[in-house]
């Protein structure tokens, strides 16, 4: 079977395509005839310095759609040729990847597998965000990094329909069009947004901010909470020193500060996982959320596709096509 591999860390041009054994899948494993693999920065972080990266060579790529074609021992509730979105450890830019059986979802009836793509990453991400760790409520006001993202976007569509006032920042004119068309914001922030969240606020700050981009930014948002106000760190794209926070920040207006991965809650408590996908799920299937593929790869394509992201300049979910129709 064809796969994408680095052999070495570095731009783009490290990912090549090779032919490979098809894996077999282990106890407790599913093998996935790939459709679709979406394409994430933790992808790029793999791929520029060894970010989750065990050993070379290494074939990246975290979530896929498809159809089973093999059970592992023990594996049941579903079929040979059943359609299903699932989360990978590593290996989805290939045409047959491998899942724990706990990271294997069945696509909704009523989903295509291009869009069951675009979830198995982004959407449970998005939902523990404002749900499960940010704690959202009716008549709160959440601020969203990378609203145009497809984090973002989901991020920003979940919080309106929990009835909060939703509030975005981007880099660029274009990104704010389209999180306000696509991510339901009332407000979107391009660049420096200190002051704007304030001015929006009345003063008073937003109830939930979500960084994925740590140092300055991470420090802004945690300034810029009201009283009791929560904010969910879920990445460092940045690259700065990892934050720290201590009572000279927590304590005046006894806000909080949280964090989440999904990676590692998939190694750590999968069932809480699945059961968090599949409330996430729901949403697709009931119309709350949807996520626009703004841009689609051959699996040959995925250095093109590594450095669209790698400009910071794309919107919504980027795919590579590797069976997908």
């Amino acid at each position: 079977m064809r796969a994408v591999e680095i052999q070495e860390h570095g731009g783009p041009e490290v990912l090549e395509v090779v032919e490979v054994d098809v894996p077999e899948p282990g106890p407790g494993q599913v093998s996935v005839d790939v459709a679709y693999a979406g394409i994430n920065f933790a992808d790029l972080k793999a791929r520029e310095t060894g970010y989750r990266v065990p050993s070379l060579p290494f074939r990246p790529g975290l979530e896929v759609s498809g159809r089973v074609r093999a059970l592992g021992a023990g594996v049941t509730g579903l079929a040979v040729g059943q359609e299903v979105a699932a989360l990978t450890a590593a290996g989805a830019y290939a045409e047959v990847a491998v899942a724990d059986v706990a990271t294997v979802f069945a696509v909704p009836s009523d989903v295509g597998l291009r869009t069951a793509a675009t979830l198995p990453t982004v959407l449970p991400t998005s939902y523990a965000l404002i749900h499960s760790v940010g704690r959202l409520q009716p008549g709160e006001t959440v601020l969203v990094q990378g609203a145009a993202g497809g984090i973002g976007t989901v991020a920003g569509r979940l919080a309106k329909a929990a009835g909060a006032t939703v509030l975005g920042v981007v880099s660029s004119a274009g990104k704010a069009a389209f999180a306000k068309e696509h991510g339901s914001y009332d407000e979107v922030f391009v660049g420096d947004f200190e002051k704007a969240v304030q001015e929006t606020t009345r003063g008073r700050g937003v109830d939930l901010a979500l960084d994925p981009v740590g140092g300055d930014t991470f420090r802004t948002s945690l300034a810029a909470l009201a009283p009791f106000g929560r904010l969910v760190s879920f990445g460092n794209a940045s690259g700065a020193q990892p934050w720290s926070v201590g009572q000279p920040e927590l304590f005046p207006y006894g806000v909080t500060v949280g964090g989440f991965s999904i990676l590692t809650l998939a190694r750590t408590a999968p069932d809480e996982l699945r059961a968090l996908t599949e409330r996430a799920f729901a949403k697709v299937a009931d119309g709350t959320v949807t996520l626009p593929v703004t841009a689609e790869f051959a699996l040959a394509e995925a250095a093109q596709a590594h450095r669209l992201m790698g400009t910071r300049s794309s919107t919504g979910k980027l795919l590579l096509r590797v069976n997908g129709q």
